[in-house]
């Protein structure tokens, strides 16, 4: 597909658009997914992880490739990945992977990085389809990241633009667990950590194998959490608190 030249001509100022990225889709969700959603706000609001065992703790792992780092500057989401775990297992065949519709060229860094290139993106599903199947296969679980700052302000962003509705999902940063060991850690990069836990490297930059990645990050700190006898979040929260 050809990038047209007023495509062009944005790409070469800044290879970003707008803050109302989305104005195309915004609030155009179905009354089925209207209905869908407002079922999952009632799910969250009842359902209470933090005092959920470690050991039985429902949670979804994920990962987003975006343009850059600034959602309200016109930063998007380009792919989702995420795998679902039970505790400290990863349920490998619970796994979400999907592209997310865009018309915008994508900077040269962005395509070194994740090898995904402007006729992928074209042909991509748009992201209120990507947005309900996402949101239906995460439920009401706890979401996990690394680095979940990030994730979060572009997940706030797209919610809001594309339905309209705010992001009330729980994000947990893989950090909370990682400082269980050491409450003074300074943030690390994920190839660092993976280093650290023996983790394989794989799929770097890849929606889907930085998710699963990260989930054996999580998965690892589980382990250590629960040694040093904590039982729940709660715990984790509680303990951290003291070190503020």
């Amino acid at each position: 597909m050809k990038i047209n030249n007023m495509s062009q001509f944005i790409k070469n100022l800044s290879g970003r658009i707008g803050p109302g990225i989305y104005a195309g889709v915004q609030g155009q969700s179905s009354p089925q997914h209207q209905s869908f959603l407002r079922q999952l706000e009632k799910e969250l609001k009842e359902k209470d992880n933090l005092d959920s065992p470690l050991d039985s703790l429902e949670t979804v792992v994920f990962d987003l490739e975006t343009t850059g780092f600034f959602p309200e500057k016109g930063d998007r989401i380009i792919s989702i990945g995420a795998v679902k775990m039970h505790g400290s297992n990863i349920i490998e065949k619970e796994t979400f992977y999907s592209l997310i519709q865009s018309d915008v060229p994508l900077s040269k860094e962005v395509f070194e990085l994740t090898k995904i290139t402007y006729d992928q993106l074209a042909d991509a599903p748009p992201a209120d389809e990507v947005l309900v199947d996402f949101l239906r296969f995460i439920g009401s679980r706890v979401l996990v990241a690394h680095h979940s700052k990030h994730e979060q302000s572009f997940m706030k962003k797209i919610i809001w633009d594309v339905m309209r509705t705010r992001f009330q999902h729980r994000i947990v940063d893989t950090s909370f667990l990682i400082r269980v060991s050491d409450p003074m850690m300074k943030s690390m990069a994920l190839d660092e950590i993976c280093l650290k836990c023996g983790i394989e490297i794989k799929d770097r930059h890849h929606a889907l194998g930085d998710a699963i990645m990260t989930a054996k990050v999580w998965s690892c700190y589980i382990g250590i959490a629960k040694k040093a006898g904590f039982y729940c979040l709660r715990d984790v929260y509680e303990h951290l608190a003291k070190f503020r």
